[in-house]
């Protein structure tokens, strides 16, 4: 396909509206994502974000770019409450299972790998642990106490202090006093004695006095660990440098997170931190119920598999949202996912087996690349574009067998939905095979209710059964991998 650089419109939270992209040196494309804080499973709500952030990277390679994708690992300084309380998450994981923290992060850094591997997530060239950069951290104060943005709080850590930076807050597309009465209104954040603005927040935490912390470091100000947001700006700009193009996250990210870090970085180097600012939406069970730790209600990308389904039936469904809109996961909805993924593979595979000839480029064919990468290219719409996918599928006239192919091959370089992969089960067990046989004998006998209730029995084997005018045919719902 022809590369282009000039038809990608993206939504930039910080101007809130679709944008054309234009990188700041032309085919390149510096990128940041948030990464995960590793003291505990990353859940599907998670790896949503995840997923669209590798279908925007994908998307940049696939119109030519070269991507520079940089993610952070956070293993120390996330505190339990966005108003700089509580204890730090990794020390709570570590008396959960009774491990070092250290343990915990490392055995929680690779259960995310695992989890994004299985779901098609490309691994960030650059993936940076916070404790790993700590010098980097304190080195970030310091140029920040030298230009007059922090104060110390005795017993509690030195902070920044959020009055002194005229546009702090424009991410939410609030001023600085409609941001602090906002986050006094929802709790987000409450005011902790000591701090000069409810929106000031911890550039580096002193440890308790009367206790030893498994992470900790001497820094000017005292025996420490850095804070959640001086992590990512530190790592950003020592991977990416001062300026650079895309930073994304979660939604949640917005009022606290990525506001704190464009604060602290822009007030040491006087450039934006990053052109765009792109943002998922929550995964949630129903309105207002999400999917978090903190809810306890989590469910993992193991968990999928072991109840027999696809990791890749998830990665379909999120690709039916778009990724600034809420996605409802329920299993019927997964159900339907993995079912439509299962139908796309087998319809690729059927394909392969009438494929004759040498690909032609004709016409129709280039219509439906354009008319896919345009989907793309509008801010990833990707319902959009599986409309399209569906649309080549149900293709009757116009398109030979190989360019229909051809084309799913090309559109799976960004769904990565693996349509090339063969179903694991190509035969059904006996057990499936009598009870299908049976079901076929109830129905000879119209006896309807028995052929129902064994066709759920298959259905919650994970088989599907369709009678048509030329017999029984099955189909898998469900696969062990």
């Amino acid at each position: 396909m022809e590369k282009t650089f000039e038809k990608l419109d993206l939504f930039n939270t910080l101007t809130r509206k679709k944008e054309k992209f234009i990188p700041i040196e032309k085919g390149k494309v510096k990128l940041y994502c948030c990464g995960p804080t590793v003291y505990w499973y990353a859940h599907l709500g998670n790896y949503r974000t995840y997923v669209f952030e590798d279908t925007l990277r994908r998307v940049l390679e696939f119109n030519g770019f070269k991507v520079l994708h940089v993610m952070n690992i956070t293993d120390v300084g996330h505190l339990t409450s966005d108003a700089d309380t509580g204890e730090d998450r990794m020390e709570i994981g570590a008396k959960r299972e009774r491990k070092t923290v250290w343990e915990i992060a490392d055995f929680y850094t690779k259960a995310f790998f695992d989890g994004a591997e299985k779901l098609n997530i490309l691994r960030p060239m650059i993936v940076c642990r916070a404790t790993d950069h700590i010098a980097d951290m304190i080195a970030l104060v310091r140029k920040l106490e030298a230009e007059g943005y922090t104060y110390s709080i005795e017993n509690s850590g030195v902070y920044f202090d959020t009055s002194k930076l005229k546009d702090y807050g424009e991410l939410t597309g609030m001023n600085f006093e409609r941001l602090n009465e906002n986050l006094k209104a929802g709790a987000r954040v409450e005011f902790i004695p000591g701090k000069r603005n409810v929106t000031d927040f911890g550039l580096w935490f002193f440890s308790p006095k009367d206790r030893k912390r498994q992470m900790e470091w001497n820094s000017p100000w005292g025996v420490g660990f850095p804070g959640w947001h001086i992590e990512c700006s530190a790592m950003g700009m020592k991977y990416l440098g001062e300026h650079f193009d895309i930073h994304c996250g979660g939604i949640d990210h917005i009022p606290v997170h990525h506001t704190n870090e464009i604060a602290q970085s822009e007030a040491v180097t006087g450039k934006p931190l990053a052109n765009f600012w792109l943002h998922g939406a929550f995964l949630v069970f129903s309105k207002g119920v999400r999917m978090g730790k903190s809810e306890g209600n989590i469910i993992t990308v193991q968990n999928l598999i072991e109840d027999g389904y696809d990791p890749l039936a998830f990665r379909y469904l999120c690709l039916t949202a778009h990724y600034r809109s809420e996605l409802v996961f329920t299993m019927d909805s997964l159900k339907a996912a993995q079912s439509a993924l299962f139908t796309l593979r087998e319809h690729l595979r059927k394909l392969g087996d009438n494929l004759e000839g040498d690909a032609r480029k004709t016409l129709k064919a280039e219509e439906y690349r354009k008319e896919f990468l345009e989907a793309f290219n509008d801010d990833l719409d990707t319902p959009r574009a599986l409309t399209t996918v569906w649309k080549l599928v149900r293709e009757e006239k116009g398109l030979s067998d190989r360019e229909k192919y051809d084309l799913l091959i090309e559109y799976d370089k960004i769904l990565a939905l693996n349509l090339t992969k063969e179903l694991t089960i190509k035969e059904l067990p006996q057990e499936a095979e009598e009870l299908i046989k049976k079901r076929e004998e109830a129905r000879k006998r119209k006896d309807w209710e028995t052929a129902d209730r064994l066709r759920e029995q298959l259905r919650e084997m994970g088989i599907i059964i369709e009678d048509t005018t030329q017999g029984v045919r099955w189909r898998i719902e469900k696969v062990k991998l």
